[in-house]
């Protein structure tokens, strides 16, 4: 096989902005999806939990638990390629739309598609993605939690989001973190998929330099190596968080 790197060499500047746009992408996915995550796990997990003396309010928590499960089966059973084409063109012009649009309307949002579209298009659908997800992730991790220790704690007088805040959610955070890594090295690779929307990040990069010389191998060997850099750095990272405190930085 005759592997012809030198192709490479006049699309620096394209790689480099690929990788940061997949930077860019993947943290803010990461950081949104794990907001939403940790707000639908505690909601998930509010069945266990003493049931609020208001009607109104015990009938609020039913539907938001009825919502919320309706909500995980979609995301996690549906591709997220679908779901990023469903939310670049079916509700992105619902939410931005020069004429009628929900969040922003008129040349602002004529503005906005064609500048950060198709960015805004891919973080929101692999940030539903990944609420979905984490939001299994955190209730799991407050399951494995023994009951006991939260009866315990409404004993003692604490209510529901005291005792998930200084006693549940503490311990269970480091039996989350190997699956919220997972979780972080999945996004890493999915972000690939955006690229079908033509946000230039990393596949994009490649498929253009494949598409100029009809040249396969060296792109995708190319970007394939920095993915795997991306994922062992965060699998680095993450062992360092699951290591006791006074071992941490050895």
């Amino acid at each position: 096989m005759d592997l012809r790197w030198e192709i490479l060499a006049g699309y620096g500047p394209l790689f480099a902005s690929g990788l940061w746009m997949t930077i860019q992408l993947t943290i803010v996915s990461i950081g949104a999806g794990l907001v939403l995550g940790i707000f639908l796990g505690l909601v998930s997990s509010s069945r266990d939990a003493p049931a609020p003396k208001s009607a109104p309010l015990r009938w609020t928590l039913v539907v938001a638990r009825g919502i919320t499960r309706a909500y995980v089966a979609f995301f996690r059973g549906t591709p997220l390629f679908v779901q990023i084409l469903l939310v670049h063109f079916a509700l992105m012009p619902v939410l931005i739309h020069p004429d009628n649009g929900l969040l922003l309307s008129g040349e602002a949002a004529r503005e906005f598609r064609q500048s950060h579209g198709a960015f805004f298009s891919g973080a929101l659908a692999m940030t539903l993605n990944a609420g979905a997800y984490i939001s299994e992730i955190f209730r799991a991790g407050i399951q494995s939690i023994h009951l006991g220790q939260t009866q315990a704690a409404y004993s003692l007088g604490f209510t529901h989001p005291q005792a998930m805040r200084f006693i549940v959610l503490p311990q269970a955070f480091r039996r989350m973190v190997p699956a919220l890594v997972n979780e972080g090295v999945t996004l890493i690779k999915d972000s690939s998929l955006v690229s079908a929307i033509g946000l230039a990040e990393l596949a994009l990069a490649a498929r253009t330099v494949a598409g100029a010389y009809s040249r396969y191998w060296e792109p995708y060997l190319a970007i394939s190596a920095v993915y795997l850099v991306l994922t062992l750095l965060l699998s680095t990272l993450a062992k360092q968080l699951e290591a006791p405190s006074h071992l941490r930085g050895r």
